[in-house]
């Protein structure tokens, strides 16, 4: 399949004039918990040509495009991928720590990531993270038939809020990362790990009798993790200018033209 994805992004840079500069999994893939017929959630990052961007029209800063062969490709042109990481969008950061990737060309993204710290928000990604968990538990976790699938949409942000709260750092994007250092109650990763290996298996998880063990530990830590963020600082502007100048240094690279 990987094959098959990069001929995909390749069809891309020739239909729309642009060059990828950086194309990973995403979802479930690259969390660790996908089952045999999970789609392919193929994310990336591309830059049109210098003449794209002078002109005093704004344009479509994003393509998506489902394939039928369960390939889901969405992207983000540069200027809006920095404006997101700017902001310490969550997502942008989990691309970067995506454990798989299908192209990395030029120094765009590396350079992103030696400024993740500068523009990291421990609220904004805690918030994003918190909201998830929540969403996930009301709707799906409340009831006395669950769908055990929905367990790790829910765990997973809720121990991504847990490592941002210790570390002060943007959560790794790997499912089992978060249990290896979140999760220190024996009985309670046994249950997660009995049901990671089923769905890793290719077993459907369908609706099934509620999880008390993992039905207490999300409403006791989703109970606490509203508190806590209740007192985080707020949110600072971020400096525009290392960005900026990375833009102008991918043009010059990429393109061959002095900006």
């Amino acid at each position: 399949m990987t094959t098959e994805i990069q001929q995909e992004l390749s069809r891309l840079e020739t239909q729309h004039n642009i060059q990828i500069l950086y194309a990973v999994e995403s979802g479930s893939r690259a969390w660790g918990f996908a089952s045999v017929n999970s789609d392919w959630d193929v994310r990336y990052i591309y830059v049109h040509r210098p003449e794209w961007y002078l002109q005093i029209d704004d344009k479509k800063d994003n393509h998506e495009e489902i394939l039928p062969n369960d390939i889901d490709l969405a992207g983000w042109e540069l200027r809006k991928a920095l404006r997101l990481f700017r902001k310490s969008n969550p997502s942008m950061l989990e691309w970067l720590d995506s454990p798989i990737v299908y192209q990395e060309n030029f120094t765009a993204t590396e350079k992103l990531r030696e400024l993740k710290k500068q523009y990291f928000s421990p609220r904004s990604c805690l918030h994003h993270y918190l909201s998830m968990a929540v969403q996930n538990y009301e709707n799906y976790l409340l009831k006395d038939m669950v769908p055990m699938k929905k367990y790790f949409y829910a765990l997973r942000p809720v121990l991504a809020c847990d490592w941002i709260r210790v570390t002060d750092t943007m959560a790794p994007t790997e499912f089992v990362k978060l249990l290896d250092s979140q999760v220190t109650d024996a009985s309670l990763r046994s249950e997660i790990d009995s049901l990671l290996i089923r769905k890793s298996a290719g077993e459907e998880l369908s609706e099934e009798p509620r999880i008390p063990l993992l039905h207490d530990f999300l409403t006791e830590r989703i109970a606490f993790l509203k508190e806590y963020a209740k007192g985080l600082p707020p949110l600072v502007a971020a400096d525009t200018a290392p960005l900026n100048a990375l833009f102008r240094e991918t043009l010059t690279e990429v393109w061959g033209v002095k900006i």
